[in-house]
């Protein structure tokens, strides 16, 4: 089994009929990656190589390191793929992993102070993950909120075409979105004590 290694932006997947598409894709290749269909995997590698790299990224490792980070996540899917009871899911499983895998490196690379640069790391890559996620209208907006000088309601409202009175409850709603977002869940998860949620997550 071999894996993609070139450095691809990744693209947020889809949502509503594009997204069910996207499953029933995953759903088929994982099912014939079980069977010994290696040009199933090799599939699921192409597609999710991206995926990694873009994690990688945000955890600001070198290209070796990021090259760690690949193989390890592919060796540990060979091992749990036929435990997925969800094979949808399976993106989310990857993220995880990702990170922990980074987590795993910066913890190694830093020392002492490991745990600090750690969860600044993940906090960052959560937020920009979750971030990417919103809609590009709730992107601007929360753009233009946390700019630095702020940008007026009455600029925000004439640039994105919305009244003042819907910017509060829009930002409330692009908000609760990201905390949705699986890498958010995983932060908050892990800092109140909870298990992360690993293979869980896609069984």
């Amino acid at each position: 089994m071999t894996a993609a290694t070139a450095y691809a932006p990744f693209e947020p997947a889809r949502t509503d009929a594009g997204q069910a598409r996207d499953d029933a894709v995953v759903i088929n290749l994982v099912a014939c990656a079980r069977g010994g269909d290696t040009q199933a995997w090799d599939a699921l590698v192409e597609r999710y190589t991206p995926l990694i790299w873009s994690i990688c990224r945000k955890y600001r490792l070198g290209r070796d390191d990021a090259d760690d980070v690949r193989q390890s996540v592919w060796l540990h899917l060979v091992d749990q793929l036929d435990k997925i009871r969800q094979p949808a899911a399976l993106p989310g499983w990857l993220a995880t992993t990702t990170r922990r895998e980074c987590g795993r490196l910066v913890r190694a690379a830093h020392g002492p102070h490991a745990v600090i640069y750690e969860l600044d790391a993940e906090r960052h890559a959560a937020l920009r993950e979750a971030f990417t996620h919103l809609p590009p209208a709730g992107q601007q907006l929360i753009a233009m909120l946390v700019a630095d000088p702020p940008v007026p309601y009455a600029e925000i409202s004439a640039t994105l075409g919305i009244p003042v009175g819907s910017i509060g409850p829009t930002r409330s709603r692009c908000l609760d979105r990201m905390r949705r977002h699986p890498a958010i869940a995983a932060l908050i998860n892990h800092r109140t004590g909870s298990p992360r949620p690993a293979m869980a997550a896609a069984s």
